[in-house]
């Protein structure tokens, strides 16, 4: 414990905990896994290490900068590389969502549809909501690793499936991150309850389209 949370960051704290309940009551946080953030300017409110999601509390919370060391509050989720990492390759991401869903889990274990995506255009609000969704090779959670190998994946997107792990997505607000993570469990679950099977997807100009129209990334 570093000390409480500083008062300009005590709505940003109500966020995390509000949307922690939100993907509890929504099926998609196990036990006491996942983990949420929000940067307000140079830190990151963030959930505290062994805590479940149903069981927030503004002042349980965790604060850390930049460089992820502690600022205030409580020990911040082993993850916070992992949520840096996405903050500071996509500057409008202003909030961050871990899960281990279990289709996202299940479509994380599978081979990536393509090379730029691990998931196919399976339908319209999959593209709007999340757009393309790479698959980052497996690292030990919590790991700079982990981290690294986000980092490590081209081009431009705001969520990511995690080898054997589950997803990451990231919004403009927590609001937007929660959706494309629900959107995200979605698509997972669609694409796992195809099994392989021969299946018609939004072609590459119906995709692009999409994603054009609604400031999310294809291609």
């Amino acid at each position: 414990m570093t000390g409480p949370l500083p008062g300009h960051l005590l709505a940003a704290a109500d966020r995390v905990c509000a949307a922690g309940r939100q993907v509890v009551a929504a099926g998609l946080s196990p036990g006491a896994s996942g983990n949420l953030s929000e940067r307000v300017g140079d830190l990151v409110v963030v959930t505290p290490t062994g805590l479940g999601l149903g069981d927030l509390e503004p002042d349980r919370l965790a604060v850390v900068d930049t460089t992820g060391a502690p600022a205030a509050g409580a020990r911040p989720s082993k993850e916070v590389p992992l949520h840096l990492a996405l903050y500071r390759r996509e500057p409008g991401v202003a909030a961050v969502v871990h899960l281990h869903s279990p289709y996202a889990v299940a479509a994380s274990c599978l081979p990536p549809w393509s090379p730029a995506s691990a998931l196919p255009p399976v339908t319209p609000y999959f593209v709007m909501r999340v757009g393309r969704t790479p698959l980052a090779p497996y690292a030990p959670p919590g790991s700079q690793e982990l981290a690294a190998s986000l980092d490590g994946l081209p081009g431009r997107f705001t969520a990511a499936l995690l080898g054997n792990h589950g997803s990451l997505t990231g919004g403009a607000d927590l609001d937007r991150a929660v959706d494309a993570a629900v959107e995200l469990e979605e698509a997972a679950r669609v694409t796992v309850l195809l099994g392989g099977r021969e299946a018609r997807w939004l072609d590459d100009g119906q995709a692009r389209e999409l994603a054009e129209r609604y400031g999310t990334h294809w291609g």
